[in-house]
C-alpha cells in the first residue's frame, strides 16, 4: 500500500506469520512510537485526519489522530511483545488494547485486527479526509442490509453499508473492538451492491 504522502517509508507486505495488533501510547504519545516503529523496519499505522484551522484571517491545515492514543502494529506476536515488554524506550508508555469482548483463560487476549478489515481501514482513511470519523451506533441510520463497494473516489474498494450519517450518505464499516468508522459523503452511484444481509 502506498503511504508516501504520509511520511511512511516501510512498505506493507502481508505474512502468515504476522498480525496487526492495536496498542495503546499513554499521554498522546503515538506519533513518537511510531517513529520508533518505522525506524525499526516495522510498518505501522496511525489514522490521520485533516482540519482546517482558521487563525487570524489565515487557514492552516492541522493533521490530529483519528483514534486518540492508539496505533496499529503489523508484527510478529513475539516482536510486539518485545516493543511493549522488553523496550525500555517503548514500554514506559506502550501497552496491549485488550479485546474486551472476548476471554480467553480468564483474560481479555491483546485485541488484534483481521488483515481484510484494516485494509478496507487504511484505505477508508489514507485520504486523511476531515469528515471520516468513528461514530456511535445511534449517529448511523442504515439504508438497507447490503455490503456496498466504492466504486470511484478517493474512498474507492472501501468496504460496508450505506448509511445516513450526519445528513449524508456515506459508507460506514466496523473495526472489531473498536467500533464504527464512517467514511466522508459517497454519492450512491459511486457505490456497487456486492452481497446482501452482512455484517459490517
Amino acid at each position: 500500500m502506498d503511504r508516501s504522502h504520509t511520511d511512511e517509508s516501510v512498505e506493507y507486505i502481508p505474512s502468515d506469520d504476522k498480525k496487526w495488533f492495536v496498542l495503546r501510547a499513554s499521554y498522546g504519545r503515538e506519533n513518537k512510537a511510531q517513529e520508533y516503529f518505522l525506524g525499526d523496519g516495522t510498518f505501522c499505522y496511525v489514522p490521520r485526519r485533516c482540519e482546517h484551522a482558521h487563525k487570524d484571517g489565515i487557514t492552516e491545515d492541522v493533521y490530529r489522530n483519528l483514534i486518540p492514543n492508539i496505533i496499529f502494529v503489523y508484527a510478529t506476536p513475539e516482536k510486539v511483545d518485545e516493543y511493549v515488554r522488553r523496550t525500555p524506550i517503548l514500554s514506559s508508555y506502550l501497552s496491549y488494547y485488550y479485546d474486551h469482548f472476548d476471554i480467553r483463560n480468564g483474560v481479555n487476549p491483546p485485541l488484534t485486527i483481521p488483515r481484510e478489515r484494516m485494509e478496507n481501514f487504511i484505505r477508508a482513511t489514507a485520504s486523511m479526509n476531515e469528515h471520516v470519523m468513528m461514530i456511535e451506533p445511534s449517529q448511523c441510520h442504515y439504508r438497507g442490509d447490503e455490503i456496498v463497494k466504492v466504486t470511484e473516489g478517493i474512498f474507492k474498494d472501501v468496504e460496508g453499508r450505506r448509511a445516513r450519517v450526519a445528513g449524508q450518505t456515506r459508507v460506514v464499516f466496523n473495526m472489531p473492538g473498536l467500533g464504527l468508522v464512517s467514511t466522508a459523503y459517497v454519492p450512491t452511484g459511486c457505490m456497487e451492491v456486492i452481497s446482501k444481509g452482512g455484517a459490517v
